[in-house]
């Protein structure tokens, strides 16, 4: 499915540089160092722009979805915190379950990490 997908995307991004070099259009102008590109290449250099700005905006997407996934780890890590909080206030005789529970919880967790480490 991957691969598919990478297929339609270069498919689409070939369509649209196709697109803008092959229909003329007067609702932009391409300007460098303060001179209006023309000839041959204005096409060229537009198209260019263009896969430059995809590519970026695709990066930026990416840096979003991890920025956005860590920030859901954290307020998800915050729910829990004070879903436990909760819980302990309504509930305060399952206290004493609760502790050796933790510590053999850590218990397991340092044995886990010792053997997992060469």
């Amino acid at each position: 499915m991957p691969r598919r997908l990478a297929i339609a995307g270069t498919v689409i991004l070939l369509a649209l540089v196709a697109w803008a070099l092959l229909v003329e259009s007067n609702s932009f102008s391409i300007v460098i160092n303060g001179r209006e590109v023309t000839g041959p290449l204005k096409g060229g250099i537009g198209v260019a722009g263009l896969v430059a700005a995809l590519v970026a905006g695709f990066c930026v997407a990416i840096i979003l979805l991890f920025v956005f996934a860590g920030m859901g780890v954290i307020v998800l890590g915050c729910l829990v915190f004070g879903s436990l909080i909760l819980a302990l206030t309504a509930f305060p005789f399952l206290l004493p379950l609760l502790i050796p529970l933790a510590v053999l919880w850590l218990f397991i967790a340092i044995t886990r990490n010792a053997s997992s480490s060469p």
